[in-house]
């Protein structure tokens, strides 16, 4: 379904959710009570709803405060929920240890290098001498 279709089924979904007909003719009065520039027409309000168009973001904003949803809403639908992965390490527990590496990360890449080869010195188990 193309954006201008969804934005219509969100459009007719906010104005019943508010009380009100998903009509052209209700639309077009109780917009044009609130907007301070030119006002829509009846076809303009009916190409809103049937998904023939999208209003400009000044009227976007008008009519999302009439509807008391968000305009980012009304406009692109619910934001998708992002799942955050995990890191590939295990949690650290030590709040000491989250902040050297959090540290040693807003290093610039030629200055972790050292410490990447003294870590990984610190790890190696020491020779044994004969």
């Amino acid at each position: 379904m193309d954006e201008k279709k969804q934005f219509a089924e969100r459009l007719r979904a906010a104005m019943r959710a508010a009380g009100y007909e998903a009509r052209p003719n209700v639309l077009e009065q109780h917009f044009n009570e609130r907007y301070w520039g030119r006002s829509v027409s009846y076809q303009g309000a009916r190409r809103w709803l049937v998904g023939l168009s999208i209003p400009e973001q000044d009227k976007l904003q008008v009519l999302a405060q009439w509807l008391g949803v968000e305009p980012q809403t009304l406009r692109f639908g619910t934001p998708t929920q992002v799942t955050n992965t995990p890191p590939p390490w295990p949690e650290v527990a030590d709040p000491a240890d989250r902040a050297a590496i959090s540290a040693f990360l807003a290093l610039p890449p030629d200055r972790r290098k050292p410490l990447r080869e003294l870590i990984a010195q610190l790890g190696t188990p020491p020779r044994r001498r004969r």
